[in-house]
């Protein structure tokens, strides 16, 4: 679940809660608007660390450093596989 499906919880949530005025046997909406809210903010929380986790950038600790490495010719004739 990403973030919007977070933001998304706690919307629903606080819908439930605040602006419904439904009563239903044996469902108390209020408490089940609390629940969904609660589970969008930790939601939130973990997808926020995640994030955060990925992110974080370290430089390299050892200079990279381009050598000059001798390249061999392969035409073919010179390796011994053109004779």
């Amino acid at each position: 679940m990403g973030l919007g499906g977070c933001i998304i919880l706690i919307a629903v949530g606080a819908i439930l809660t605040f602006a419904t005025d439904w009563h239903m046997k044996g469902v108390n909406l209020d408490l089940v608007g609390i629940i969904l809210m609660i589970v969008g903010l930790i939601g939130v929380s973990t997808f926020s660390s995640i994030a955060r986790r990925r992110r974080v950038v370290v430089p390299p600790t050892t200079p990279v450093i381009d050598e000059e490495r001798p390249h061999h010719r392969r035409d073919g004739y010179s390796d011994g596989y053109g004779v």
